[in-house]
């Protein structure tokens, strides 16, 4: 159908976005830095987004174009408020985290359930905080960048405080092996009896053992 509709003239462009923000229906998105009409069929044609544009880039014009889709733009407005309300959040519970910073004696201990996670495992696997992280104490580290061996700490931190459960999470490469051996070595020398399990992820982020 032919219809009223914006114009965008790329030339005039300077990407400064105020166009996007005025237009109620999502019709207009920044594309490699220009404004642009990416949806045609959610432009209704009354042009709030003209004064909004500094450098007179919008003007309208009638051509061909799709009719509105008023049910569609109202879809699409529902799903982005969803969105916003579903904002995920983070399941950290103290700060630092890196275990050869974090320190050996604090209130957030006291009856904690541990995770003591490698480095890389938060990035391999896509719901860490909700699966790992939520509800313990964590705590990160690289044996083989950090070139320590973290037992020691880690058997302070069993010894002086009330640990109920330890979670290793750690990769399937050679190298997480310290961290696991380190929960397991300060385990055994602090004298107490603690719970501990390793869930050993793969590169792609699959539980390959638990």
């Amino acid at each position: 159908m032919v219809r009223k509709i914006i114009h965008i003239d790329e030339g005039k462009c300077n990407g400064c976005g105020l166009c996007a923000e005025a237009c109620n229906e999502g019709a207009i998105g920044i594309v490699a830095g220009k404004a642009r009409l990416t949806r045609e069929d959610y432009c209704d044609g009354l042009g709030n987004c003209l004064p909004a544009c500094p450098t007179g880039a919008i003007s309208f014009e009638e051509r061909e174009a799709p009719a509105y889709d008023e049910a569609a733009v109202q879809r699409n407005a529902a799903s982005e408020s969803d969105r916003k309300v579903r904002k995920p959040e983070s399941a950290l519970k103290q700060w630092p985290v890196q275990l050869k910073l974090a320190p050996v004696n604090a209130p957030h201990y006291d009856g904690a359930e541990l995770l003591v996670a490698a480095d890389c495992a938060a990035y391999a696997y896509g719901n860490f905080h909700d699966d790992f992280m939520r509800g313990r104490v964590t705590l990160i580290g690289c044996p083989k960048l950090d070139r320590v061996d973290y037992s020691e700490k880690l058997t302070a931190i069993f010894a002086g405080n009330n640990i109920k459960s330890v979670t290793v999470a750690r990769m399937e490469v050679p190298c997480c092996g310290g961290i696991e051996h380190a929960v397991k070595t300060a385990i055994d020398n602090s004298g107490k009896f603690i719970p501990w399990r390793v869930v050993t992820l793969s590169t792609d982020g699959a539980i390959l053992e638990d």
